[in-house]
């Protein structure tokens, strides 16, 4: 996975750095590619028709009478269909919000689908009458698994499959490209193509209003079930919105994402969160975000290869405290726990491979080898001088630790009786982890002072997450400060130790820069003794 981890060692250094300087090479590149896509993005080119340029123009431009009637129907075609909703004297740069009552189809009663087709077309007439109707149909329904109470769960035969029961979309959003915008037709982007539809008389080209049903705006939490002892209405609010040629780009690439979410496998659960975030913030704020968590990614990919290199080529684990490594590897893995009952998979793969990687470390600094028999290797002279400092920072550590865990879990007996024994139990010792979670680097730091030396560490694996928290912290800050949303959350928290822990490493490495190398003083110690 990582080639230039087990390279030798007179090529190391510069191996380590041909492939630093690749994957920044790499993202620089992406980054540039990304910046033209956006610029195009935000700045359409307008026709202005000169040197004979042919345009296509908006059909809005001559301002016809038009009228939009909202259909529902089994199948979203040109038959059997049921009148919702007409607007007689529409204007595509109003807004407005109609509360309508629809009348559910016996097969949607029983477990079926529902469709709502829009139309825009010339007032006055059916819009199956007139050639220059656009209409667009969207769902109003849709499959999910409900959730199931305790009880469902205790009776539940193992590995049985739960049906996906049919829900209500109780809100229709319908929005259309209002802005007068004259595109080059050779200049045409290929993702408002896919919504036009040309009208031509001689040579003048004219494209039919822009019509987009925002999906997006539907949430879980919303969605009503259906079934055989449902009400025969249902209440549907149609709401509608004129958007601007920047704005509809912006939706049909939103629209693009969550298709792809949903074929990668992901459920309507963490599509909805991702809903919650892309439609939460503006355009710009959203690509800042994107940009902020490129550099975030590249970052922790460096930090978890500069520490799985250094660690797989460690022969010997003079200067590591184990007690911070095997702490530091339960904290992990409780997070771990904690989050995989409330967290999308977008946090719980980097942090399930963390928590590997932790794992691994505990085997590789306590020398256990499994293979037939499970043994661990013999500790050197210097080693068995770390593991004592070690336990000597742990026994100080523990005078504190001790009443502040036994204090806290006392305190938390009070939620006992709203949650399950496992759920108390993993809250208490997540919060324990998110609150105390620092004092588990006291034991290296005192290593490190007893050595007075650094050079056991990963420099560049603490400056990666360093800046990586850094990053999130500040990121987290300025939303407090420009909005209601609450400062962080104890995940957001736990970042403070690794920042901590880089200041401290600063802090030694300038310390102890002018002491001769570590093996050189502490050979010279056991000599003496």
């Amino acid at each position: 996975m990582f080639p230039s981890c087990y390279s030798k060692p007179a090529d190391s250094g510069g191996k380590r750095s041909s492939v630093a300087k690749l994957l920044l090479g790499v993202f620089v590149v992406y980054m540039l590619h990304t910046a033209w896509l956006l610029y195009g993005f935000l700045n359409t080119k307008p026709c202005y028709g000169g040197k004979g340029e042919p345009c296509i123009t908006s059909y809005l431009a001559a301002k016809p009478r038009l009228q939009m009637s909202v259909f529902t129907c089994l199948v979203p075609d040109n038959s059997q269909l049921t009148l919702a909703l007409r607007v007689d004297l529409f204007d595509p740069h109003s807004t407005f919000e109609r509360q309508v009552s629809v009348s559910l189809p016996e097969e949607t009663q029983n477990n079926g689908s529902l469709y709502a087709v829009v139309y825009v077309h010339k007032a006055g007439i059916s819009p199956l009458e007139d050639r220059r109707e656009v209409h667009y149909a969207a769902h109003l329904t849709t499959y999910i698994t409900p959730p199931r109470t305790k009880g469902q769960k205790a009776s539940m035969k193992k590995r049985e499959p739960q049906r996906p029961v049919s829900h209500w979309r109780p809100h229709l959003s319908i929005t259309v490209m209002s802005e007068e915008f004259s595109f080059s037709k050779a200049g045409l982007p290929s993702d408002v193509r896919r919504y036009m539809r040309i009208s031509q008389e001689g040579r003048r080209m004219t494209y039919l209003p822009l019509l987009l049903v925002n999906e997006l705006t539907c949430r879980v939490k919303d969605l009503m079930e259906i079934n055989s002892s449902s009400s025969v209405q249902l209440p549907l609010t149609v709401s509608y919105e004129g958007i601007s040629l920047r704005t509809f780009r912006f939706w049909i690439h939103l629209h693009d994402i969550v298709y792809s979410l949903r074929q990668f496998g992901f459920t309507e659960e963490n599509i909805d969160e991702i809903k919650e975030t892309l439609i939460g913030s503006n355009l710009y704020l959203l690509v800042l975000t994107a940009l902020i968590t490129s550099l975030q990614l590249i970052c922790e990919f460096l930090a978890l290869k500069n520490d799985v290199c250094s660690w797989a080529k460690k022969k010997s684990m003079v200067g590591m405290s184990r007690k911070s490594v095997l702490w530091r590897c339960l904290g992990t893995l409780l997070i771990f726990l904690h989050l995989l009952e409330e967290t999308s998979l977008l946090v719980l793969l980097p942090v399930g491979l963390g928590a590997c990687v932790e794992v691994w470390k505990v085997f590789k600094v306590f020398k256990i080898q499994l293979s037939r028999r499970f043994y661990t290797n013999k500790l050197d002279e210097e080693e068995r001088k770390t593991v004592e400092y070690d336990m000597q920072a742990s026994r100080y550590l523990s005078y504190l630790v001790y009443p502040l865990c036994i204090s806290g879990a006392i305190f938390s007996l009070g939620y006992i009786c709203q949650k399950n024994y496992y759920s108390w139990l993993v809250n208490t010792l997540v919060t324990g982890v998110y609150a105390l979670g620092f004092l588990s680097m006291a034991p290296q730091l005192f290593i490190n002072d007893k050595l007075k030396s650094v050079s056991h560490l990963q420099g560049a694996v603490l400056m990666y997450r360093g800046v990586n928290t850094l990053i999130s912290d500040l990121c987290a800050c300025a939303s407090f400060f420009s909005s209601s949303v609450p400062f962080t959350s104890s995940h957001q928290l736990s970042c403070f130790r690794d920042e901590l822990l880089f200041l401290l490493y600063l802090f030694q490495r300038r310390r102890y820069s002018s002491v001769p190398k570590r093996r050189e003083s502490v050979s010279k110690k056991v000599k003496t003794q």
